[in-house]
C-alpha cells in the first residue's frame, strides 16, 4: 500500500513581516527595466507595447495615491468586478499599497451575488469596468448600504483618481504599504459553497509571498527562465489566475492578457507566450477546432491518424519503453503536416501549460506532450491560495496532479479525502467561526474532495465528497442553488443539475404525477394526458423552463442551466432514486440516465466565456 501522506519542507526561509506589495519592491529593486507586461498596441490587436517593472510600480503608486485621497483607509474592503485586462493587476497592487483589501467579484455574477458578497465582506467602495457591470452595481446599491463610492472603469474613473492623488506624498504610500505583515488578510475571495452562500475565505499576505516564492524554485524551468512569458485569459477574479499574476511579478515573468476568449488564437500568435495557464476546457477547444478545420477540409482521417500516433507515442515515452520504429517514423511526418501548425496557432514558443480547476484527462495531456508542449496538471481550492500539488518540469506524470509542492502537506483520511497543511492554506471563513471549525482537523483543511498516492508521491483526483459539479470550464456549481427553486414549481417532480466535466450545466426533470393534471386543466389540456406524452408537451417544456428561467436569474451565466431533459418516468423510492426521506440518490441517478445525459451533450452549446468558480 502507498503512503498516505506526504509533506515537502519549504526551500525558502518564510519571512513573517513580508507582504505582497514587497514582491514588486523587490521586482523593481532587481531589473526596473525588466518588461512585466505587455498590453495591446493599435486598433488590430497585433502589436504588444511593453511595460516595465519600474513603469508598473509608478502607475501603482499614482493609482495607491487616488485611492487614499478618495478615503479609502488601510484594512478597508474594496470589490472589484472586470474581465481579465492589465489593469486588473493594476488595480490588486494599487489596493496592496493603498494597505485596502480587495474583494473580487466574478463578472458573470448576478445582481442578487454581487449583494451578497458586497454586504458580507463589509465592502465601502467597489470597482466596476463597464458600465454593463455598474448597472447590476445600481440595481443592489439600497442592499449595500456601506458602499459609499462606485468608480467605472470604462467612464475614465481610475484616471479622475490619479488626479485626485497626485498632492498625497510618496511617503504616505510607502507607509500604508508596510502596515500589513505576513499573518494579515490580503485579500477575500468568495467561493461556492456545496451548500448556502458562498464563503468568504481569507488569504493571508503570507499565502501568497510564501507560495510565491517556494512556486518559483518548483517551477523555475517554466517561470524564471530568460524571457518567460504568459498571456492570461481566465477570469483574474478565480485565485488561479490571481495567484499566477503575483507569482509572475515575482518571477519576473512577461504577462499579456486577452479577455475575449474568441481572439485567443490571434493573441496567442502575435504575443508568443512561452507558458499558459488554462483549465481543460481551452485544451478540448484547441483540440477540437482543429479536428473540425481538418474535417472541413477533407483532412479529418489525416488528423485522426495523427492524434492517435502522437498518445501512442507520448504514452510509450512515459512508461519508458521504446518507441518501434514505425511509430517514429508516423511521428515524424505527422509532426510536419499536423503537429508543426498546432504549434504554430499557439503561437510557436509555448513549452509549458499549467492545466487546474478540472481534471484534464490522459487523452490530452499525451497529445499535448507530443506536440512539445508539457501539460503541467496541477490540484488545489480557493483555500489553499490555488496550488496544493502540481507536476513539475524536471517531474511529471501525465494523469496525475503531481506532487506536494515545497512548503505544503498532503494527507489522505481514512475515507480517501485529501487534507491540506501549509504555507498555502487560507486563515479563515469570514465572520463563519462555525464554518472554519467544521473544515479543519487538528490543523489540517479537509477539501472534501478524494484521491489517492502513487508510491512516488503523485496524487490523482478520484472522486467528490461533496456534490460540486466542476464543469469543463473550471466552474464551481453547488447543485441545490439551482435545483431548489426549479423544484419549486407545481409540475416539478425532482430535478438533477448535471455538468461536471461538461462545457455546460444541462438538468433532467421528472413531472409531478399528482400535480400535473391540474395544471394541464388550467392550461386547456386535457387533464388525463398520459406523462409520456406531457413530457414532450410544447406547453410542460415552456412550463419547465419558466422554472428553470427563475433559477438561473440567481446565478451567474456560467453556472446557468443551458440545456433539460423531461423524463417520461418518475423517480421513487421504489425505483431505487429517492431515499426513504424522498432525497435523490444522486449518484444512482446518474448512471441510470447517463445516456440521456450524454444526448443533452451530443449538439454543442456554444460558450463564449472561460469561466472559474
Amino acid at each position: 500500500m502507498s503512503a498516505v501522506q506526504f509533506e515537502v519542507p519549504a526551500v525558502v526561509p518564510a519571512d513573517p513581516q513580508a507582504n505582497v506589495s514587497d514582491l514588486l519592491v523587490e521586482r523593481v529593486k532587481a531589473t526596473p527595466s525588466l518588461a512585466l507586461f505587455a498590453v495591446p498596441d493599435g486598433p488590430d490587436g497585433a502589436s504588444w507595447r511593453d511595460i516595465t517593472a519600474a513603469e508598473f510600480q509608478r502607475e501603482v503608486i499614482a493609482l495607491a495615491k487616488g485611492f487614499a485621497a478618495a478615503g479609502i483607509q488601510p484594512g478597508d474592503k474594496v470589490g472589484f468586478i472586470a474581465r481579465t485586462t492589465y489593469e486588473w493587476t493594476l488595480v490588486d497592487f494599487a489596493l496592496f499599497f493603498a494597505g485596502a483589501v480587495m474583494v473580487p467579484i466574478y463578472e458573470t455574477s448576478s445582481a442578487s451575488q454581487i449583494s451578497w458578497i458586497l454586504s458580507d465582506s463589509g465592502a465601502i467602495a467597489v470597482i466596476a469596468e463597464s458600465e454593463e457591470h455598474a448597472s447590476r452595481i445600481a440595481e443592489i446599491r439600497g442592499e449595500v448600504p456601506l458602499v459609499r463610492e462606485v468608480w467605472t472603469m470604462a467612464s475614465g474613473d481610475l484616471d479622475d483618481l490619479r488626479s485626485r492623488g497626485a498632492e498625497v506624498a510618496d511617503e504616505e504610500i510607502e507607509r500604508r504599504r508596510n502596515l500589513a505583515v505576513g499573518a494579515d488578510i490580503a485579500t477575500l475571495i468568495y467561493t461556492s459553497g456545496s451548500t448556502g452562500r458562498p464563503k468568504g475565505c481569507v488569504l493571508t499576505h503570507s499565502n501568497f509571498v510564501e507560495l510565491s516564492r517556494n512556486s518559483a524554485k518548483a517551477l523555475s524551468e517554466v517561470v524564471t527562465t530568460p524571457g518567460a512569458s504568459t498571456l492570461l485569459f481566465i477570469t483574474t477574479a478565480h485565485v488561479f489566475a490571481r495567484f499566477i499574476s503575483i507569482l509572475d511579478i515575482h518571477a519576473g515573468v512577461k504577462t499579456g492578457h486577452q479577455p475575449d476568449t474568441k481572439q485567443l488564437l490571434p493573441a496567442l500568435g502575435s504575443f508568443q507566450p512561452t507558458f499558459l495557464l488554462a483549465v481543460p476546457r481551452v485544451f478540448e477547444k484547441v483540440y477540437n477546432s482543429a479536428e473540425q478545420k481538418a474535417e472541413a477540409g477533407g483532412k479529418g482521417k489525416i488528423f485522426r491518424a495523427a492524434a492517435h500516433t502522437a498518445i501512442e507515442h507520448s504514452r510509450l515515452l512515459q512508461e519508458g519503453k521504446k518507441v518501434p520504429l514505425g511509430t517514429r517514423i508516423k511521428f515524424a511526418l505527422f509532426d510536419r503536416l499536423v503537429y508543426s501548425k498546432l504549434r504554430a496557432a499557439m503561437g510557436g514558443r509555448v513549452t509549458y501549460a499549467v492545466s487546474g480547476s478540472a481534471p484534464l484527462g490522459a487523452r490530452l495531456g499525451h497529445f499535448f506532450h507530443s506536440l512539445g508542449v508539457t501539460i503541467l496538471e496541477g490540484y488545489g481550492l480557493t483555500e489553499t491560495t490555488a496550488p496544493a500539488t502540481v507536476n513539475l518540469a524536471t517531474k511529471s506524470k501525465i494523469g496525475t496532479v503531481g506532487p506536494v509542492l515545497p512548503g505544503v502537506g498532503v494527507r489522505l483520511a481514512d475515507d480517501g479525502e485529501i487534507e491540506v497543511r501549509g504555507i498555502n492554506v487560507f486563515k479563515e471563513y469570514w465572520r463563519n467561526p462555525e464554518a472554519t471549525a467544521a473544515t479543519f482537523d487538528d490543523g489540517w483543511f479537509k477539501t472534501g474532495d478524494i484521491g489517492s498516492f502513487d508510491e512516488e508521491g503523485f496524487l490523482t483526483i478520484t472522486g467528490r465528497k461533496k456534490e460540486i459539479i466542476v464543469t469543463a470550464g473550471g466552474k464551481n456549481v453547488a447543485p441545490a442553488a439551482l435545483e431548489d427553486p426549479i423544484r419549486a414549481n407545481p409540475i416539478v417532480g425532482q430535478v438533477v443539475v448535471v455538468g461536471d466535466q461538461k462545457p455546460f450545466i444541462s438538468a433532467l426533470v421528472t413531472l409531478d404525477p399528482e400535480m400535473l393534471p391540474t395544471w394541464l386543466a388550467n392550461n386547456d389540456l386535457p387533464g388525463d394526458m398520459p406523462l409520456k406524452e406531457a413530457a414532450k408537451n410544447a406547453k410542460v417544456r415552456a412550463e419547465v423552463q419558466r422554472a428553470i428561467d427563475i433559477a438561473n436569474k440567481g446565478v451567474s451565466r456560467a453556472e446557468s442551466i443551458r440545456k433539460f431533459e423531461i423524463l417520461d418516468s418518475e423517480w421513487t423510492e421504489a425505483s431505487g432514486h429517492l431515499t426513504p426521506k424522498m432525497s435523490i440518490k444522486r449518484n444512482v441517478i446518474l448512471t441510470d440516465f447517463a445516456a440521456q445525459i450524454d444526448d443533452l451533450y451530443a449538439v454543442p452549446v456554444t460558450t463564449t466565456n472561460v469561466s472559474l468558480g
